[in-house]
C-alpha cells in the first residue's frame, strides 16, 4: 500500500507525480467520479441544490448542504427531502433539475486540465469509464454542455444499482460491466463517500481536491479524502501536462529503479 501523500502541497512534485505514475501503472480501468473530478459543477450544484431545498423545507446552509451531499445520488436526497422536508418530495427532482440543466447549458466547464490526464490514459491505452452518482439525464446535460460525450464511451451511473456511494456497488457493477476484477481498479474521487465506496469494493482510491467548489478548503478537504482511505491527494491536474512522459510505466520504473 503506498503511504497517503499529504494534501497542503500546493503543486505535484516529481515525487507525487512518480507515485501516481506507480498507482496508475498497477491499474487495469481507471475510474473517474464525475461531479468536481471530470465536470467543475459543484458550485452550480451546490447552489441549485441549496435552493430547491429550501423551497421543499430544508433549511441548510451552503457548507451543510456540501457536507450532507457531496457525492450522494438523487435517490438519496430526495429520500432526505421526503423525510425532513414538506410539500410532495416527487417533485423534487424536476424542481431541482430545471434551474441545474440551464445553469449547466450556461455555465459549466470541464475541471481544468482534466483531459490533460484522459489523454494520457487515451496514448498509453489505458481503459477508463465514469462512474457517478448522477442520473442519465444529468449526466447527459452536462457532457452536452461541455461538447465532450465523445470523450467517454463507458458511462455508469447510480441509477443502474439499488444503493449509492459509500456502499461498493455502483463501482463493483462498472467493474464488472468492463470486466476488470476490482483489486485491478483505480478510483478518482472528490468525495469521501466516493472514497469509501470505492474502499468497500476493494479498489485503490486516489482523491481530488482541485475543482472550483474547493477552492478554500483544499486542506481541510484533502485530509478528509485521506481519513476515509485515499493513498493520496491530487491538488489539480494542471501539472500533467507539464510532465515529459512517454507512458506512466516509463515513469513508474524510472522511480522505482532511482
Amino acid at each position: 500500500m503506498v503511504s497517503p501523500v499529504h494534501p497542503r502541497r500546493a503543486n505535484l512534485s516529481s515525487e507525487d507525480a512518480a507515485t501516481f505514475a506507480g498507482i496508475v501503472s498497477a491499474a487495469k480501468l481507471v475510474i473517474f467520479d464525475f461531479d468536481g473530478v471530470i465536470a467543475d459543477s459543484e458550485v452550480i450544484s451546490l447552489s441549485t441544490l441549496k435552493s430547491a431545498l429550501h423551497q421543499f423545507g430544508v433549511k441548510l446552509s451552503l457548507e451543510e448542504t456540501r457536507k450532507t451531499f457531496l457525492g450522494t445520488s438523487l435517490k438519496t436526497i430526495t429520500s432526505h427531502v421526503a423525510e425532513h422536508g414538506t410539500g410532495n418530495s416527487e417533485n423534487f427532482p424536476d424542481i431541482w433539475e430545471s434551474e441545474l440543466f440551464a445553469r449547466f447549458a450556461g455555465e459549466l466547464q470541464p475541471v481544468p486540465h482534466v483531459f490533460d490526464l484522459i489523454s494520457r490514459l487515451e496514448q498509453n491505452q489505458m481503459p477508463f469509464c465514469i462512474a457517478s452518482s448522477s442520473t442519465f439525464k444529468r449526466l447527459n446535460a452536462a457532457l452536452k454542455a461541455m461538447d465532450v460525450a465523445d470523450r467517454f464511451h463507458h458511462v455508469f451511473s447510480a441509477e443502474q444499482v439499488s444503493r449509492g456511494k459509500p456502499a461498493p456497488d455502483l463501482f463493483e457493477f462498472a467493474a464488472s460491466k468492463m470486466q476488470v476484477d476490482p483489486e485491478d481498479c483505480l478510483v478518482i474521487e472528490d468525495s469521501p463517500h466516493g472514497i469509501r465506496a470505492a474502499r468497500s469494493a476493494r479498489m485503490r482510491a486516489v482523491g481530488f481536491t482541485g475543482g472550483c467548489h474547493l477552492d478554500t478548503l483544499q486542506n481541510e478537504h484533502g485530509d478528509v479524502l485521506c481519513n476515509a482511505g485515499a493513498e493520496m491527494v491530487l491538488r489539480s491536474f494542471g501539472d500533467f501536462a507539464k510532465l515529459d512522459m512517454i507512458g506512466w510505466r516509463a515513469v513508474s520504473n524510472t522511480a522505482a529503479g532511482s
